[in-house]
């Protein structure tokens, strides 16, 4: 688990330099007191970031990740789908999962020199030429989405770096990446493989069941590696596979949670906007944007209807049948507050509004969101009180902020 400074200072970096990025000119009209508490506020953050990732690279580095109460760490990426560990070198020291989803954290405050550094040490040092099992879509949407995020913001002609210092390496990891993740398209329906071993491919017996969210949420960033490499192929199997799961919907335009790859059955026909499914509502209308093709926003328009439609009551959003629409849930998971802050970028404000509102109710009830809370009962789900931390009501708070002020 990332450790708590980590991740509340992400989310400060959302809430408070990211409006700085976007909209420099509001500096110059703010008031003085304002600008000083922006200031104050700046940095906070900037010491929280280097608080959590000074102690991850002075007790954890190389490894995944940092356990901070005990000073120790974690390899998660790989034990995730290793839980015996039996696949794993006696030599693996992990694969500095954190370094990596810092790089773009140091470029955009700044610490172009720490960057250069971060970078030389994980082109001489990192391979994925290993024998781990892992998810696909934690490895594409941490791994891969950190190379590349950091690539394209390191080849900004904004960013100070010493010239001539980065010479693409980690676009050229990323690309080794992204090819070791072929394999796992490797079915009679083109849907992926839930998991994948970085050196060897699909396992023999490998579990054909795979969630919405593994199949549905790969174009943003093997897309973004195909446009960076020339290389059409990543671009073509996630598009692949996210129109064969578009035509598995019923003819609600609903999708269920769990699938299996090669059969092309569902598993599970109850769906929401949680867990299983989020991201494929995400990536959908984000590659939209990122990509500008009228198929991402059809297939999302068409998608979003339906769960306004079906899942929608009141102001908040319960599970249904994907073949009925009927409710089988009622339940606010932590992992749904995605959803305002995807309404503000559609435009759909006054929607946006109503459930974010109730989600900060929640959220002001307890302190926090908890993983999950039972609507009908108006209680916490008896063995999901916990709270780990997740950035998804942060992000809604600061879309829903920047659209309304």
């Amino acid at each position: 688990m990332l450790p708590r400074e980590f991740i509340v200072a992400w989310m400060l970096v959302f809430l408070v330099i990211l409006p700085n990025i976007f909209n420099p000119c509001t500096c110059q009209l703010e008031p003085r007191w304002a600008a000083k508490k922006r200031h104050v506020m700046r940095e906070k953050v900037r010491k929280m970031f280097y608080h959590a990732y000074d102690n991850y690279m002075t007790h954890a580095f190389p490894h995944d990740e940092l356990k901070p109460l005990t000073k120790s760490f974690t390899d998660s990426l790989s034990e995730l789908g290793n839980l015996r560990l039996e696949h794993l070198p006696q030599d693996y020291n992990g694969s500095a999962l954190t370094l990596i989803e810092s790089l773009s954290s140091l470029l955009i405050m700044g610490n172009s020199s720490e960057f250069e550094r971060a970078v030389l040490w994980l082109s001489q040092n990192i391979t994925f030429d290993v024998d781990a099992r892992v998810n696909l879509f934690e490895c594409n949407i941490r791994v891969l989405g950190g190379l590349v995020s950091a690539h394209i913001l390191a080849t900004d002609s904004t960013n100070r770096l010493v010239h001539g210092a980065y010479k693409n390496q980690l676009l050229i990891l990323a690309e080794d990446l992204g090819k070791r993740f072929l394999p796992a398209f490797n079915t009679s329906t083109g849907l992926p493989y839930a998991w994948i071993n970085l050196k060897y491919g699909v396992m023999v017996n490998e579990t054909t069941e795979t969630s919405t969210s593994g199949c549905g949420s790969l174009i943003l960033e093997m897309g973004a590696l195909s446009r960076l490499t020339g290389d059409p192929t990543y671009e073509y199997v996630a598009i692949r596979a996210l129109r064969k799961l578009w035509s598995m919907r019923s003819s609600l335009n609903l999708l269920g949670t769990t699938l299996d790859v090669v059969t092309g059955d569902w598993i599970e026909y109850s769906a929401g906007i949680g867990a299983g499914v989020d991201s494929f509502y995400e990536y959908l209308f984000k590659a939209h944007i990122l990509f500008g093709k009228e198929e991402f926003w059809r297939m999302f328009h068409s998608a979003y209807l339906a769960v306004q439609k079906y899942f929608r009551h009141g102001p908040w959003y319960h599970e249904a049948d994907m073949r009925t629409g009927k409710a089988t849930y009622w339940q606010l998971t932590s992992l749904q507050a995605f959803w305002p802050g995807l309404q503000v970028l559609v435009g759909d404000i006054a929607a946006a509004n109503s459930s974010h509102r109730e989600f900060f109710h929640v959220w002001e009830k307890f302190g926090v969101l908890p993983e999950r809370y039972l609507l009908d009962h108006q209680m916490l789900h008896p063995t999901e009180k916990y709270y780990p931390l997740r950035p998804e009501l942060a992000e809604s708070t600061f879309y829903l902020y920047q659209a309304t002020k």
